[in-house]
């Protein structure tokens, strides 16, 4: 499903400011997370962030392969993260996620790992992506306006 084409008033202005909302990808460690002691490996939770964005994307109508089809890759070009208590083989766990600010064609995400009652932090890290154009192989000047559209929404 393509994305809605963009409402010109709201392109006007590039909001900078993070959003209040948080989404919330629950996450389960299996034993393909962990490494040989059972706490999960560092990688896992990057991937666990990634399906965090994506899927916060799919609920607001953002199909990534639709982003790809238009020409447009976000791969990530600054990553942070701090560990603050390790999950375990077996542990539930929260992922949330909130785009941070959009800075014209750099989107920045902000992440929190959290325990199910929210009671301990595990993880909380920043991602920022950068609209590629596919085909030349080179940041884009600006973000196609169906995109922009899109992520103007996840700021209000």
């Amino acid at each position: 499903m393509p994305l809605p084409a963009p409402d010109s008033s709201a392109l006007q202005k590039i909001p900078t400011t993070a959003t209040e909302q948080w989404f919330d990808y629950p996450v389960h460690a299996y034993p393909h997370h962990t490494d040989y002691g059972g706490v999960v490996w560092h990688g896992t939770y990057l991937t666990w962030m990634e399906e965090a964005r994506v899927a916060y994307l799919h609920t607001l109508g953002i199909q990534f392969a639709d982003l790809v089809v238009m020409g447009c890759d976000l791969p990530v070009v600054e990553l942070s993260l701090r560990y603050h208590r390790p999950v375990r083989m077996g542990d539930n766990a929260i992922i949330k996620t909130r785009m941070n600010r959009m800075d014209g064609v750099r989107l920045v995400w902000e992440y929190q790992i959290l325990s199910l009652d929210g009671k301990t932090l595990h993880v909380s890290a920043q991602v920022t992506l950068v609209a590629v154009d596919r085909e030349k192989g080179k940041i884009m000047r600006q973000l196609p306006d169906p995109i922009k559209d899109a992520f103007i929404r996840l700021t209000r």
